[in-house]
């Protein structure tokens, strides 16, 4: 069992095309079983709640809309190549992701954490959905299979907030200030949306690393 941690953010573009390369590579290792935790980090933590604009985002960020289409046409290029078509152009509101993160945080303990990463990148890049938006989040949750009752009153509870802010400063603490960042069996590091070679590599020194520890044990 390798165990993977990825470190993203709901609304990084390169996380989402990271998340393809990710199962590239897992498809290129069929006899390596994988446990796979998608942890939390903003992007933008000062955000308001309600987010804000697009193009005013656009224009706080990168200096306007011109340069950012600029930056994000080699990110499409990107995404075509590993079957993604974002839809950065009619994207109207740019989300706070806290809450998303809080969603994902709770799908993991219903095992659907894999398809609600998935969802919300789809919804937010693809259908133009607000992730920051609590009703668009409990029907995303209900869609992968979540009660969205209950998500909508872990919302009103304010509940886990303390624990997703913990959780961040913990990559914050790492040292991370970009995603997607890959962290396998605690111990390998890799930054960024990594092609499927150097990802497929790593996964081969960590079951190396278990070799010896599972021979001894045979031993006993």
């Amino acid at each position: 069992m390798i165990h993977v941690d990825i470190i993203s953010d709901t609304v990084c573009p390169w996380c989402y095309i990271g998340k393809r390369r990710f199962e590239q590579a897992v498809a290129l290792r069929p006899n390596y079983e994988f446990r796979t935790g998608w942890r939390p980090f903003q992007l933008n933590p000062e955000m308001p709640s309600a987010g804000m604009a697009r193009q005013d985002y656009l224009s706080s960020k990168f200096g306007g809309v011109d340069r950012a289409d600029r930056i994000y046409e080699a990110v499409s290029t990107a995404g075509e190549d590993v079957g993604l078509t974002f839809n950065f152009s009619s994207i109207p509101r740019q989300p706070n992701t806290f809450d998303s993160h809080r969603l994902v945080r709770w799908s993991e303990s219903v095992g659907v954490q894999d398809a609600v990463v998935e969802a919300l990148f789809k919804q937010y890049f693809i259908a133009d959905a607000d992730v920051g938006n609590r009703e668009s989040l409990v029907e995303i949750a209900t869609a992968c299979g979540m009660d969205g009752d209950l998500v909508w009153d872990l919302f009103e509870r304010d509940a886990d907030r303390d624990l997703v802010m913990a959780e961040e400063g913990v990559a914050r603490r790492m040292g991370i200030n970009g995603v997607p960042f890959f962290v396998i069996e605690h111990k390998y590091a890799i930054s960024g949306a990594q092609d499927p070679s150097v990802l497929t590599h790593v996964f081969d020194l960590a079951i190396q690393d278990k070799l010896p520890s599972q021979a001894a044990a045979g031993d006993d």
